[in-house]
Formats: structure tokens, sequence, C-alpha cells
């Protein structure tokens, strides 16, 4: 798993190097037992080879807050692979970094993906960067599946009241906007966890909401294109 914030995951008080080695596990050893001397250090460096870090002895004997955020979750990235993973879960793996260093992790997933045939779960908050770099969205709402989809048809037909809330939200900085002008949002707020609502959680803030929205909908639809809403949008472009 890939957390957010990797300044606060490594260990502070160890060298990368010796906090990477220490996450190898011994199953992976493919070789001969006579050569198992220093193969967690060569497998250290191959990983770090691997994230994009090519000046690995600067960075195996750096502690961690001598390394930028993006070099401290590329080690992230090379700790969770130590273990060789299917499925990598990544839990908003660029908050607060900066949208060079964000392109970066995101073209180093994809990567992963596609040539190490690895399952990435990603974690977010944020519908655009989702849209561009996930292949299938998932969207939740207070522990609800309410919509999942391949990522350009859920943006291009979202069929939910709060997957199109998510999209109506982010700015469109394209086009002219009027001085001091507010973002698209939905009314009320999100509800406590141990005062949810009965039906669709989303039922009190929804615009679209009716009586039937106090029994909790069901997931259907299209194979490839799951809402959980009894009163759909965009169904006239199916």
């Amino acid at each position: 798993m890939i957390f957010q914030e990797p300044q606060s995951c490594l260990d502070p008080s160890e060298r990368i190097g010796r906090q990477l080695m220490q996450n190898i596990p011994a199953w992976t050893y493919k070789g001969r037992w006579w050569q198992r001397i220093g193969w967690r250090k060569r497998r250290a460096i191959e990983l770090l080879h691997r994230v994009g870090i090519k000046d690995h002895k600067d960075a195996m004997r750096s502690f961690p807050y001598e390394l930028t955020d993006g070099e401290c979750q590329k080690v992230m990235i090379a700790i969770a692979l130590a273990n060789q993973p299917r499925l990598l879960i990544a839990d908003e793996p660029t908050n607060a970094m900066e949208p060079t260093t964000q392109a970066q992790i995101f073209r180093l997933l994809t990567r992963l993906n596609q040539n190490s045939n690895t399952t990435i779960l990603l974690i977010s908050h944020d519908l655009q960067m989702l849209s561009q770099w996930a292949d299938k969205i998932n969207v939740l709402y207070c522990g609800q599946t309410v919509e999942t989809a391949p990522s350009k048809d859920l943006v291009a037909t979202p069929h939910h009241p709060y997957t199109q809330a998510l999209i109506r939200a982010i700015p469109d900085f394209g086009s002219a906007m009027p001085h001091k002008s507010r973002l698209n949002t939905m009314p009320g707020a999100i509800p406590l966890l141990e005062q949810l609502p009965i039906g669709c959680r989303l039922g009190p803030r929804c615009p679209y909401a009716q009586r039937e929205c106090i029994e909790t909908p069901r997931l259907t639809g299209a194979k490839n294109h799951l809402y959980a809403c009894h009163f759909p949008l965009n169904m006239e472009k199916e």
C-alpha cells in the first residue's frame, strides 16, 4: 500500500537504504544460496532504479527529511513493490504535491500498471485527475457506492446526482469566469457517520429527491455503467 504524506510514513531516524532493505522479504530471493550475500542491497538498488531514482547511492545514505516529497513517495512505492504485489493500493499518493511532481508519480504508477501487470486501486477526491489517469472510476458517498463506470463514460454521462455535482464543481479555467464567481456546490453538509440518513444517503442534499428515496437504491444499469439512484440522470443519452 502507498500512503499519503510519505515523510510521516518513513522512519526519520533510519537511512533510506536500511529502511528499504528491511522491507524486502526473504522469499523474493530467487538465486543460489551462496549468492545471498548482499542480495538485499542489490535488490534495493534495482527497486530505486525502477521507480525513477537514478542516483541510488545518494538516496540510500539519505534520511527522509533530506529528500523531497516526490522522492520520498518514490521510495514508498519502491517499498510497496518489494513484496511483488499483484494489487497496489494508493491512498492520495500525490497529496499536497506540485503539479509536476504529481505528473511524475502518476506516470510511474501507469508504467507499473502496464509493464508489471500490477492492478492499482487509486483513492482520491480529485475527480479531474482520476478521469485522466484511471481506466474505471468508482464514486462513493458516505460509504455507499453510488456510481461505477469507465472514466470517459462517467464524466460524459453521469447518472447519479452526486457524480454530476462533483463534475460541476471542477472549475473551468478555460472560459471567462466572472469576478468573485462562486464554485458549484451541493446544498447541505455531509452527515455524521453515527447519524446517516435512511435510504439513499444523498437524499437530504439531493435536488432530485422524492419519496421513493427513503428506500436504499441498488446498483443497476448496464454491465459497464452501474448507478444507485431511483431517478438517474442523462438516461436519454444512453
